[in-house]
């Protein structure tokens, strides 16, 4: 069995901070991707940010500057630290690792946390 569960999110003023976690864990040989997208409703969803081949970062340009990624590997554990939050960044927040398993690879993806930035 192989989970991935996702925190974080809510309600925060403009200019306010917030950071969202994601966990994989069960049996897991190698995670080759992890990162974050989001959604707004009548639009696809897109890249936020993601880890790639190693410590290679993707950061969309509408967020650089602002939100920052992190990992630790140990605890197979991605970080998004979201910073000057604008109310255009309401969105709901989905994680997505992809890993390799005992049976192969396995494209994972989280609930979705909401992330509301309004006055």
């Amino acid at each position: 069995q192989v989970h991935l569960v996702e925190s974080g999110g809510g309600l925060v003023q403009p200019g306010g901070s917030l950071r969202l976690s994601c966990t994989t864990s069960g049996s897991i040989f190698s995670i080759s991707a992890m990162g974050w997208y989001r959604q707004v409703p009548g639009k696809q969803r897109e890249l936020v940010a993601r880890f790639f081949s190693g410590d290679t970062t993707d950061v969309a340009d509408s967020v650089k500057g602002r939100f920052t990624i992190s990992r630790d590997r140990a605890k197979n554990t991605a970080y998004l630290e979201m910073n000057n939050l604008k109310p255009e960044d309401t969105a709901v927040y989905y994680c997505n690792a992809a890993v390799i398993t005992k049976t192969g690879y396995l494209e994972l993806w989280g609930q979705g946390t909401l992330v509301t930035v309004s006055s």
